[in-house]
């Protein structure tokens, strides 16, 4: 295939797990961040609040923006992202989490 046949979307995975340490700053900085947008409605902004103090899984999903992810990368602009975040069991020796295991998807 030449480079004009191929297309000119990617998509990216990242999978990461996160440990929390201190879920007091987490949280904090999350309601801050909801405080500090200018551009969402008061409602939406309660609601945001109320998420992200009951769950540290919605408190990391509020910070974290996949367009900081690429918006250094030169010769690319994001089209679309999505995420979710959920609490999890990790075990750092379990096979399934090995950091070169695939998703079982064809490459």
């Amino acid at each position: 295939m030449s480079a004009e046949e191929t297309s000119r979307f990617v998509r990216v995975r990242v999978d990461l797990v996160v440990e929390v340490h201190d879920p007091d700053a987490l949280t904090g900085a999350a309601v801050a961040r909801i405080e500090d947008d200018p551009e969402l409605p008061d409602a939406e902004r309660v609601h945001a609040r109320s998420a992200v103090t009951e769950d540290t899984a919605e408190a990391i999903a509020s910070l974290v923006d996949p367009f900081d992810l690429v918006s250094e990368v030169p010769g690319v602009e994001l089209q679309q992202a999505s995420w979710s975040t959920e609490q999890i069991d990790y075990d750092p020796d379990s096979p399934e989490w090995g950091p070169y295991e695939d998703d079982g998807e064809d490459e």
